[in-house]
């Protein structure tokens, strides 16, 4: 199959060009201006006119088809990366979970099993490491050299379910500087925060918005604090996962300052939505009860600011839908039950562009970077993804800087009942969208295949 996509302008994290792209197969073989004239026979020509044509959108922090608080989250690998190919991102890393008392092979093999013959794009996966041996660290070495796994996330949150201590954290980090892995930290001091929700109960608050009241920032950025200092004196790079509170972000940035190799992303929710959301009549703050929670109006300043300052080096999701009906209403008479998470895979792309190019937070460049560029290199699959570039992989979204979409439930292919972001307009959408020179998305509608997607296996970290 050959694609001609003409008359468009490339936007990469490094430059903007009007320029035609060649894809023959599954790769970009050419970019010029009249490809036309020299492409020969093509099977397709897509008019890209006043559109900006951007590499495939890349979100490393998703949660399919996952257990937890109860239930499981609403979307599988099938309607979540449909939703995802829909919103423009053509490529997941999702998380795996080593079973409690299992290994991370167990794990990844159940993950695996879930995502084979329904991926409709691209993935990955991330490994969750719930205690750290002998064995484990092996293990370790073994998912990065053999299986393509090449970060593990730990989390200083969830007593008894998740969370790992300071030593297990400093073992696992250690063993990433001999197998050139990366740890991905949950940074919330998860102790103190089931103290602070079993006084809230005991006095008798049982409101969603209790949950956010329950978790704050400070104990963001202690932790953020702690899990840094682990890395530094570990000599090893260490990434922040959802990034919340701006008093987390002083933390991040002070490390870096010192030279230390500290990242974070932080994702849409908390640029866009606030803890007043979660004074929303009734029961309807259920909608945002997500770990960590939403912060008070004007702490999203300081994350546009990490955002334009590369304190903050991508934007993620976190995805992890539990739909209203039967999932959040678990917690209706009790905060700490509600399951955590929120839907946003389908979203990211035109929230940022709309929220930070169009209110010109962000440069075109920059958010090219945000939510592709900087995913990729981050976890070993640039230049094959995250660029236009011949050799690369074609994923590339027609992406029409001008039309406005209002986003809803109704009309998202997410698949949850409600959306955090219901009756907002945005402008900036994706038109069409190849994955792998494969058109799967055009017209408002998916028209790829179930199962498509493919495993990827990511590199290694470079010194």
């Amino acid at each position: 199959m050959r694609t001609l996509i003409a008359n468009g302008t490339i936007v990469t994290a490094a430059d903007t060009t009007p320029a035609d792209v060649l894809i023959e197969g599954e790769a970009v073989t050419l970019i010029g201006r009249d490809l036309a004239k020299v492409a020969g026979k093509v099977d397709r020509t897509i008019d890209a006119k006043g559109r900006y044509l951007l590499p495939g959108g890349i979100d490393v922090h998703t949660h399919l088809d996952m257990p937890f608080g109860g239930s499981t989250s609403a979307d599988d690998f099938e309607s979540g990366t449909v939703a995802a190919a829909c919103g423009g991102t053509t490529t997941v890393v999702d998380f795996a979970i080593q079973p409690q008392g299992g290994t991370l092979a167990e794990g990844l093999a159940q993950w695996h099993q879930k995502a084979e013959g329904k991926a409709a794009i691209d993935y990955g996966f991330h490994m969750i490491v719930r205690q750290v041996t002998a064995a484990t660290l092996a293990e370790m070495d073994r998912l990065v050299k053999h299986e393509g796994v090449t970060s593990f996330k730990l989390f200083t949150a969830y007593p008894g379910v998740f969370m790992v201590d300071d030593a297990s954290i400093f073992k696992a980090l250690q063993k990433t500087g001999e197998n050139g892995g990366l740890i991905c930290m949950h940074a919330e001091n998860g102790g103190v925060i089931d103290v602070l929700v079993a006084q809230a109960l005991a006095a008798g608050h049982t409101e969603p918005r209790w949950h956010g009241l329950t978790r704050p920032a400070r104990l963001e950025a202690e932790a953020t604090n702690r899990v840094i200092a682990l890395a530094e004196v570990a000599h090893v790079p260490v990434y922040i996962v959802h990034l919340s509170a701006s008093e987390a972000l002083l933390e991040v940035r002070e490390a870096r300052d010192r030279g230390v190799a500290a990242f974070a992303e932080t994702c849409p929710q908390y640029l866009f939505l606030s803890h007043e959301n979660y004074e929303e009549p009734g029961f309807e703050g259920a909608k945002y009860v997500m770990s960590p929670p939403l912060r008070p109006k004007g702490n999203e300043r300081g994350l546009w600011q990490g955002l334009r300052q590369d304190d903050l080096q991508l934007v993620a999701t976190d995805h992890c839908p539990f739909c209203m009906k039967d999932q959040k209403e678990l917690g209706r008479n009790d905060f700490s039950k509600i399951p955590n998470g929120a839907p946003g895979l389908e979203t990211r792309m035109s929230l940022l562009w709309d929220g930070g190019v169009r209110q010109k937070q962000l440069s075109l460049q920059r958010f090219v970077q945000l939510v592709s560029a900087a995913p990729a290199k981050m976890f070993g699959l640039y230049p094959k993804k995250g660029t236009i570039a011949v050799g690369s992989d074609a994923d590339i979204v027609v992406f029409d800087p001008e039309k406005k979409q209002t986003l809803s439930a109704k009309s998202l292919h997410m698949k949850v009942d409600y959306n955090p972001y219901e009756g907002r307009t945005v402008q900036g959408v994706p038109e069409t969208v190849l994955s792998r020179g494969e058109v799967v998305y055009e017209g408002g509608r998916y028209v790829g295949k179930k199962g498509r997607g493919r495993f990827l296996r990511r590199a290694a970290r470079e010194e």
